[in-house]
This record gives structure tokens, sequence and C-alpha cells, in this order.
């Protein structure tokens, strides 16, 4: 994403070789750009922001527990509790989605 390219010049941290083309730096998943002398013009991405959600769909719940597991249980876990619908996992793992 062209958000992730948004690394002030001083911060670059090279990504390529000396006089790698911009298709090339691209294609090896960094960013390319030749507007500041003297910094990497090839150079890592910032990380993705993710964040962790509970998903809404009770059909595509993952179980994290066991039958019969206890809320508290389940959060102590790191997971998702609510005790609806029937026949679904009611402890189940969250979901990350990128911001």
């Amino acid at each position: 994403a062209k958000c992730q390219c948004k690394v002030v010049p001083r911060e670059r941290t090279n990504c390529g070789y000396p006089g790698i083309s911009a298709a090339e730096c691209r294609k090896i998943g960094c960013c390319f750009n030749a507007s500041v002398p003297s910094v990497p013009w090839c150079y890592s991405p910032k990380p993705k922001k993710v964040r962790k959600v509970c998903p809404n769909d009770p059909y595509t719940r993952i179980n994290c527990g066991h039958p019969g597991i206890k809320p508290r249980e389940c959060t102590r876990k790191g997971c998702c509790f609510r005790a609806h619908p029937a026949g679904v996992p009611w402890c189940f793992y969250h979901r990350v989605v990128e911001e």
C-alpha cells in the first residue's frame, strides 16, 4: 500500500542493492523513491497496521476451546467468547484485519 511507503527519508532502511531499478525494488516488496539524494532509494515499507476482532458471523468461527469452557477461561487463552447461537463454537479465535 502507498501509505506503507511514506517513510521519512532519514528513517529509511535499505532494502535493495546499489543500482537496483524501481521495478526490481517493487518486485521484491520494497518501496522506491529516488527524489532524495544520499538516502536509500529502495527501502523497507512500514509494517501493516492490523488489529484483532471477534468475527461477527457465528458460522465462520474457529474453535478455540472445548465443550463447557467458561468465559473467563476462554478469554484467558486470548480468544473471543459468545454463548450463542447453539451449534457453533462459543470460544473462538480472533480474526486479524488490516486497518
